[in-house]
């Protein structure tokens, strides 16, 4: 197949070159030839970076190709700390300087809200900067596989270093079965690394089979780490096929004995499911309290293994400051905290208004949610389990309580199902505060609170996840 454009003849297999002028989603990028044809190039590249290509597909409108040489680098390149960087897929923004990966991720927000939600010029603000781009997560999740991923560089070798057998890392992308047996990762504490690092010494010494995903075979699941940055605590959480409390009780001395000087708290999830979600159907406390505790904005909260929380938590301050600053709540008015969790943002607004409800599907997340308003002696939240879609079975769950003159929605990354939006826009409150996490599914449900009467008044980006593509966003929405 070929394309002409103004005497050009495009095929598959033949090198162009182009200067990259936008990031895309998927390590593909956009630039244009200099004829105009547009180009989307894969590969980990820059704006700016003026680069060599062999195209792959030759499309009606455009081309696909792929990076082969950076001819001229971008101004906005840095190295990569990361040795594993390009292939891990985790930190696919850590060769671009941090202030260049801020404006492209206010870009990305604005374009999303331009041309998926159809609003003209919206007021996208400058991203909230993190004040520590590495290192920054409270919670990482390790993988165990009997199949290592093997570097381009090892494929050639008879004999290699470490065994083909043995993996703790995290998974290539696109592939479930194989694991990047990582040493260091620079988005997690220091604590989280040393964890890593003892827990591979553990179990290769103890011979321990790690979990194999076609076979389902194996001991070894997933390792999750989290930390509290301002209680210090550390709690592992190590996933397993069974229970073994003998070698169990022989982990936690040897975490110990490495890590004398941290607080521990050592936790034993164990699934027999045939997935590698890291959550178990049952848990052993090995020793230590079972959680951890975090602090934020003079709160605490309680955070067991499989409770959800917010993976930076410095940055979570700022972006539930960002909420309550354009929530503009009053004494007297009341406010709903959809999708709530465990209950931080609702806890956080309850100081500031006269009752804040805080409403989740899951179970175990209201009980969380009750226990953090009893730790904190917050008496004028409340929690409910509720299906959003349903609105007249939530009416009469709430017919004791006033009707909102806030929500706050903190939907999953998909955005709000149909039914939970149109939910929320009977209720019509003066202010709609939507918190997202994909700029698609804020400018897709924003849309259509626009068209029920509401205009976007602003839109905040908090930067949870630097070196990645990932953008939180606070946008707020005013009944007309």
């Amino acid at each position: 197949m070929f394309y002409v454009m103004a005497d050009e003849r495009f095929s598959k297999g033949d090198s162009i070159t182009l200067t990259v002028t936008d990031l895309a989603e998927k390590d593909q990028c956009f630039g244009r030839l200099d004829s105009g044809m547009a180009v989307m190039v894969s590969g980990m590249l820059a704006v700016g970076d003026r680069v060599s290509a062999q195209i792959k597909k030759v499309r009606q409108r455009y081309l696909e190709a792929i990076v082969k040489e950076i001819l001229e680098p971008s101004t906005d390149r840095v190295p990569p700390k990361c040795a594993w960087f390009g292939i891990c897929g985790g930190c696919k923004l850590m060769h671009i300087r941090y202030e260049a990966q801020l404006l492209y991720k206010q870009k990305k927000v604005k374009d999303a809200l331009e041309h998926l939600g159809d609003f003209a010029d919206p007021p996208v603000y400058q991203v909230h900067a993190a004040s520590t781009p590495f290192h920054y997560r409270n919670k990482i999740e390790f993988s165990f596989s009997s199949m290592r991923y093997l570097l381009p560089e090892e494929l050639p070798l008879a004999v290699l270093s470490r065994p083909k057998e043995f993996a703790l890392g995290f998974h290539t992308p696109g592939n479930f079965e194989k694991v990047i047996d990582i040493d260091y990762c620079y988005l997690a504490s220091e604590a989280m690394n040393q964890v890593l690092a003892l827990t591979r010494e553990f179990a290769i010494s103890n011979g321990l089979s790690p979990y194999a995903a076609k076979a389902h075979t194996g001991f070894l699941r997933n390792l999750v780490v989290r930390c509290s940055e301002k209680s210090e605590g550390v709690m592992v959480n190590l996933v397993t096929s069974w229970h073994d409390e003998v070698l169990m009780q022989r982990y936690r001395g040897h975490l110990e004995a490495g890590m004398a000087s941290e607080k521990l708290t050592v936790v034993n999830n164990v699934t027999e499911r045939h997935n590698n979600v890291a959550t178990g159907d049952a848990e052993y406390p090995i020793s230590g309290e079972g959680y951890i505790t975090e602090r934020l904005g003079g709160l605490d909260f309680k955070i067991s293994a499989n409770s959800f929380f917010q993976t930076n938590s410095s940055q979570a301050e700022v972006l539930y400051n960002s909420i309550l600053e354009v929530a503009g709540l009053q004494p007297e008015e009341t406010v709903y905290d959809l999708y709530c969790g465990t209950g931080t943002i609702t806890l956080y607004l309850a100081r500031h208004c006269r009752q804040a409800i805080g409403l989740e599907l899951v179970e175990s997340s209201i009980r969380d949610a009750r226990s953090n308003a009893t730790l904190n002696g917050v008496s004028n939240a409340a929690f409910f389990q509720a299906d959003l879609k349903d609105f007249h079975a939530m009416l009469e769950m709430l017919d004791a309580y006033d009707a909102p003159q806030v929500i706050i929605t903190d939907p999953p990354r998909a955005g709000m199902h149909p039914k939970a939006l149109a939910t929320m826009l009977r209720l019509r409150p003066k202010r709609v505060i939507y918190v997202s996490c994909n700029p698609a599914s804020l400018a897709r449900d924003g849309k259509e609170i626009a068209l029920q009467g509401y205009r976007l008044t602003s839109v905040q980006p908090v930067d949870m996840f630097p070196h990645t593509s990932h953008i939180e966003s606070v946008a707020c929405f005013e009944r007309c």
